[in-house]
């Protein structure tokens, strides 16, 4: 469960790093790099110790899966709420392929 809770804390960090600059698009790109640099480093303070405490009780692939999941949940509730997208019916159904992907993942 440390695990999962890291790799979700990482990944709110990540998702800000990578994409909150589209909210200020009139901030100079070299100021977007530069902060984003910034609060990426905080990504990986929560992502190397996910993948320590997760390698062994997870399969490498697994963890693999395990923080894309976690990434599209993240990067959908932060694009509606942050950035204002709208849910699209079509992501449904690229949230079911995913799951088909966790449930082959993970089949002993």
């Amino acid at each position: 469960m440390k695990t999962i809770l890291l790799l979700v804390i990482s990944n709110c960090f990540m998702t800000y790093a990578w994409y909150g600059h589209l909210r200020h698009t009139n901030t100079p790109l070299v100021w977007a790099i530069l902060t984003s640099w910034a609060v990426a480093l905080f990504e990986y303070i929560f992502q190397v110790p996910a993948n320590r405490l997760g390698y062994g009780e997870f399969t490498v692939t697994q963890l693999k899966i395990i923080q894309e999941i976690i990434t599209l949940i993240v990067f959908t509730v932060f694009a509606m709420l942050y950035l204002n997208e709208h849910w699209r019916w079509n992501y449904l159904f690229s949230f079911l392929c995913l799951l088909g992907a966790v449930f082959f993942a993970f089949r002993s």
